[in-house]
């Protein structure tokens, strides 16, 4: 077995479920996806037009578009706005693409300028935007396709266009493109109305190929100045109103909305109290608007019936509505659905209905669970991991962290101030809620933040302080301690992300009222401990320590004492006092797992390519090493496995505190999409090993990791250097993939498998996981007594 990539598994990526994508397997170029014309059910029949006239004011602009970004778009007046002058602002169509060469179509849509400059970028209808899938949410970050509308003066198809008559200034114009299929191109013609008097004030006309008009269709603020720029001076804002289409050459596919319900998140836990077991669900909307409806509706299905049995308020920030049932019955599965009564300016109500299943409880039988990390969106929306994911059917999900980074979604990052900066993560996250909705629609869910989740490179939280203005001046943000954020965005962040968890062990907040999140879950037989282990962590400042450079030139196997001190934190106090508490309450379960963002060891040498040597990984687990090694000989009492992500590594070592191979076993699960690369490569640089492992794989065995702590690397899941155009293939050479969990709480065992990106795990291929694994662990490992050899 080895990390490069098969003809075999580069082919599985043609019947890779939702994306019905043909890829060309090479490492410069793509082709895009033909995809089969639609079935006559997913035939637009009717005109259909948008519902802005009848919606009020808000961010949201509706599930049938994805704005882009969703903090510079609002309803207003009944049609949409862009509130800023920056290039390419676009609002995609969801549930219409045009797929059909040889069908008709029709959009129009009216457009004003709302405030004029002499840098104007335009207005347009877009269609064709498409990326190498052509999947219709990964082609809504596509910042090209064939483009028709208005620019200054002129009226634009393609590389054609045309003089007005006339000066258009603020007028409100009506854009009309019409396509017809001919002799192998399409005919296309572009029409421009006064909208008041409906007097046509131009008309282009062109051929062209299907191709380039195949894919997403979307409205276009400012269409022909870079995304980058997030605001022209002098430039010029643009509202769409009555955006209308029809023709058969569109497809009509509803289940592609997104909205107003996004997704829910549910845990299920064992109180052991008189509460018994407590079911917390949070259902996330878009932001909506103050005249919309504030509530959300839980029902579940008793005897065939749905009853209603809690509502919740919507957060204003976190636009998430959290329920909390005690004394659920957890010896039974459950339909729920949850109902979101969209009101209208007409008085009327549109219903939003999502539903999904509450797990009865895994008892009597294994309990799997599946664990994923960080999700570069280059390989958005992830579609080989999370359909593996669904056909795997865990009785329980696991995301440790990085579900987003900073440059998700394009359109860069805002820090603050907070209400702006929000709308900029939300809309982040809620990608990630579009790529795994499936998987946690059934299944009860942990999900963690990490640095990237709260829009920073590293976290060194030092307990909720925020990060010194000379650091943020400075650029190296990822080289200091505290938070970049204001505290109302890292309380969204940790809400959005945990609000659906058991409470916190203790509520108190940290400083600068930043939330707590750590506690502790019992289900399926397995105690689980949910930490957070960047949120006290010491900053690397407090020892004059600069990340990347510190300690450039030392000897691979030279420990430094000066990067140690007795004071430093890594959980901090409160989280190891409970962990203590947590060691020893084996109350309703016989298996436990400690579940937080990352590995307490550093099993790095080399980023971000094979050849770049960096001894010292400071954001890794493994720093600072006296309280590493405190929190290691704490959560060595309670036998448990440590299950964490963040490196985009996947690995599986063993900590040891006062020798080797004494403590718990770490699986560090591949990362959904990896992004920064890490290899694992100590035979290279000369790090002593001993004990290698009776499978023989290089890179494996006994090391002391460079801040002197004991590891003992079993398998390790080292990448080849991404090169590929396709974002797949690509994330398969990254080493991207997932975690899967297998905890016998009869045998007292846990058999842990690591999956590669692209493959079916239905095939049951041996070179479907990397190598070294799968790997049955004994509970008694976790306290040194060996079996493994």
């Amino acid at each position: 077995m080895n990390n490069n990539i098969t003809r075999r598994n580069a082919l599985k990526l043609a019947v890779a479920g939702a994306t019905t994508s043909v890829i060309a397997c090479t490492n410069s170029n793509s082709t895009v996806a033909k995809q089969p014309e639609p079935h006559n059910d997913q035939v637009l029949k009717n005109n259909v037009k948008d519902s802005w006239a009848n919606t009020f004011d808000r961010t949201f602009i509706g599930g049938q578009y994805w704005a882009n970004p969703m903090e510079n778009w609002a309803v207003v007046d009944g049609g949409v706005e862009c509130s800023v002058t920056g290039g390419n602002r676009s609002v995609h169509a969801l549930t219409h693409q045009l797929v059909n060469a040889q069908g008709k179509f029709s959009i129009s849509v009216e457009v004003q300028k709302i405030q004029l400059g002499e840098n104007d970028g335009g207005a347009a209808i877009r269609v064709g935007a498409k990326s190498d899938l052509n999947e219709y949410r990964s082609n809504c970050f596509e910042q090209k396709g064939f483009d028709a509308g208005i620019h200054k003066n002129e009226l634009v198809l393609g590389t054609k266009r045309q003089q007005f008559s006339t000066n258009i200034n603020t007028k409100s114009i009506t854009l009309v493109l019409t396509g017809e299929p001919r002799s192998g191109v399409v005919a296309l013609k572009l029409l421009a109305y006064f909208t008041d008097n409906n007097q046509l004030i131009g008309e282009v006309n062109d051929l062209v190929s299907f191709e380039k008009l195949h894919g997403n269709v979307a409205v276009v603020s400012n269409f022909t100045h870079s995304a980058d720029k997030a605001k022209i001076p002098n430039g010029t804002r643009y509202r769409f109103e009555n955006w209308q289409m029809q023709g058969n050459g569109f497809n009509h596919i509803n289940e592609q909305k997104f909205g107003p319900i996004l997704w829910t998140m549910y845990t299920l836990n064992d109180t052991r109290s008189s509460e018994g077991f407590v079911l917390k669900l949070s259902a996330l909307t878009g932001p909506m608007g103050e005249n919309d409806s504030q509530d959300v509706e839980l029902q579940v299905n008793q005897n065939g019936r749905w009853q209603s049995i809690a509502r919740a308020q919507l957060d204003p920030a976190a636009w998430q509505a959290t329920f909390r049932i005690a004394n659920w019955n957890e010896k039974q599965n459950t339909k729920f659905r949850v109902i979101y009564n969209e009101q209208h300016r007409d008085g009327t109500v549109t219903p939003d209905i999502y539903s999904g299943l509450i797990r009865a409880n895994p008892v009597g039988r294994k309990m799997r669970m599946a664990g994923m990390t960080c999700q570069n969106d280059y390989a958005f929306p992830y579609a080989p991991v999370a359909e593996n994911v669904v056909k795997l059917d865990p009785d329980i999900v696991y995301f440790s962290g990085d579900q987003i980074y900073e440059n998700h979604g394009g359109f860069g990052v805002i820090h603050a101030p907070a209400a702006p900066a929000i709308l900029n993560y939300l809309r982040k996250y809620y990608q990630f809620g579009w790529s795994f909705r499936e998987a946690m629609r059934n299944a009860p869910t942990v999900c963690l933040p990490d640095d990237h989740d709260i829009l920073q490179g590293n976290l060194w939280g030092e307990s909720g302080i925020a990060m010194s203005d000379s650091a943020i001046a400075s650029g190296r943000t990822d080289n200091a301690g505290g938070y970049i954020c204001p505290t109302e965005l890292i309380n969204v962040v940790h809400k959005t992300h945990t609000g659906h968890h058991p409470e916190p062990y203790e509520r108190t907040p940290s400083a600068r009222d930043v939330s707590v999140y750590y506690t502790d879950m019992v289900y399926g037989n397995v105690g689980f401990a949910i930490i957070a282990d960047r949120q006290w962590k010491s900053g690397p400042e407090r020892l004059d320590i600069e990340v990347g450079k510190t300690g450039e030139g030392e000897e691979p196997s030279f420990i430094n004492p000066d990067f140690d001190r007795a004071d430093l934190q890594l959980l901090g106090k409160r989280q190891e006092d409970f962990l203590a508490q947590w060691a020893k309450d084996w109350r309703g379960h016989t298996l436990k797992a400690v579940l937080s963002q990352t590995v307490f060891a550093a099993v790095c040498t080399h980023q971000p390519n094979p050849k770049n040597y960096l001894k010292y990984d400071f954001d890794s687990g493994s720093w600072p090493a006296t309280a590493r090694n405190r929190a290691v000989e704490i959560m060595r009492e309670s036998k448990a496995l440590h299950i964490c992500g963040d490196t985009h590594l996947g690995t599986l070592s063993q900590y040891g505190v006062h020798q080797q191979r004494d403590s718990n076993w770490a699986f560090c699960t591949p990362a959904i999409a990896a992004g920064w690369p890490r290899w694992w490569n100590p035979d290279q640089v000369g790090i002593k090993v001993v004990n290698r492992p009776s499978h023989g794989l290089s890179q494996t065995g006994e090391y002391l990791d460079s801040f002197g702590n004991n590891v003992y690397v079993y398998a390790v899941g080292n990448p080849v250097v991404g090169k590929s155009g396709n974002r797949y293939i690509k994330a398969h050479e990254k080493g991207s993939g997932f975690g899967f969990i297998t905890f016998d709480t009869e045998e007292k065992t846990y058999t842990v498998q690591a999956y590669r990106f692209l493959v079916d795990v239905n095939d049951n291929n041996a070179d479907n996981q990397f190598p070294g694994w799968p790997v049955t662990i004994h509970q008694d490992e976790n306290i040194g007594k060996n079996r493994i050899s």
